[in-house]
């Protein structure tokens, strides 16, 4: 079992932190008390493998001596799991302005204490931990793409595609547009089957309809010249940090061209390695 502990500065970005660790398969408790660690680590144990990856989201909330999160952390060692920290920070303009955005009370503000002397009343405390830190990151002028890609470079190398997942789905236009629709395409421009009496009652999930649809000289123009702007796309979502893509390919009634396309750009986008799912929205209405 893996054990990350996330701390660091109040508006530095822990939440945001733990949002993208979460998206990576981890097991995610904020605030989680530090007195507590020992028996959650026992709980994770008995759960027969059920949680490999935990991150402990702790800071200065818990206002406790961080001694004793250390001598937490050392029994965890002595149960036999591993752990790292990762401590997130920002520089003093960035954290103020986020208060000001955000409108929130610093946690550590007290009658006649401002904001600037309580984050440095902050960092001051939270030196110790900074110090035996596995990982520090600074967020300061990072958009949340650049922290996304720091973390899986740090704890998932090679999978960063994995954090983008794409869903083609075909529809059919007299349904309307799904609303959930990042991209739309429409495919009304290629021949229809309906029109061919054989293949008529079939859909594109039919080896005829899908050939009869691809084989055509419109098809194979416009499918390379699709499948090259999404291959140009999709690594600039990732690097924004979108988790999730919706792709819409449209005909008139869900059935022919647009399952027939939406089925090969699906497999496209899986051998440029990322996650991708085909759904057919329409495909069984009249």
């Amino acid at each position: 079992m893996e054990f990350l502990i996330v701390s660091g500065l109040s508006g530095a970005g822990k939440s945001r932190a733990a949002d993208v660790l979460e998206d990576m398969s981890y097991y995610c408790v904020d605030n989680m008390p530090v007195a507590l660690i020992q028996k959650f680590a026992q709980l994770c144990l008995a759960a027969n493998n059920r949680y490999d990856r935990v991150a402990l989201v702790t800071d200065i909330r818990e206002r406790s001596n961080f001694s004793e999160l250390f001598e937490q952390l050392q029994l965890l060692v002595e149960m036999g799991c591993p752990y790292h920290i990762l401590f997130v920070e920002a520089d003093l303009p960035t954290i103020v302005r986020r208060y000001k955005e955000s409108r929130r009370r610093h946690p550590l503000i007290e009658a006649g204490v401002s904001i600037e002397k309580a984050i440095t009343n902050e960092i001051a405390l939270l030196t110790p931990v900074r110090e035996k830190a596995d990982f520090v990151i600074n967020t300061s002028g990072t958009t949340l793409g650049m922290l996304q890609n720091r973390l899986y470079k740090l704890f998932a190398e090679g999978e960063q595609g994995r954090a983008l997942a794409v869903n083609v789905m075909s529809f059919g236009f007299k349904f309307g547009v799904p609303i959930e629709s990042d991209l739309v395409f429409d495919v009304r421009f290629l021949p229809n089957p309906y029109y061919v009496p054989e293949l008529r009652d079939k859909t594109g999930m039919d080896a005829a309809v899908y050939d009869y649809v691809l084989g055509g000289e419109e098809a194979s123009h416009f499918m390379a010249k699709l499948q090259d702007l999404i291959a140009y796309l999709l690594p600039l979502y990732a690097q924004e940090g979108k988790t999730g893509l919706v792709i819409s390919i449209g005909c008139t009634g869900g059935h022919h061209r647009s399952v027939a396309i939406s089925r090969a750009l699906c497999s496209k986008i899986i051998s440029l390695g990322y996650n991708s799912q085909n759904i057919n929205r329409d495909i069984g209405k009249l």
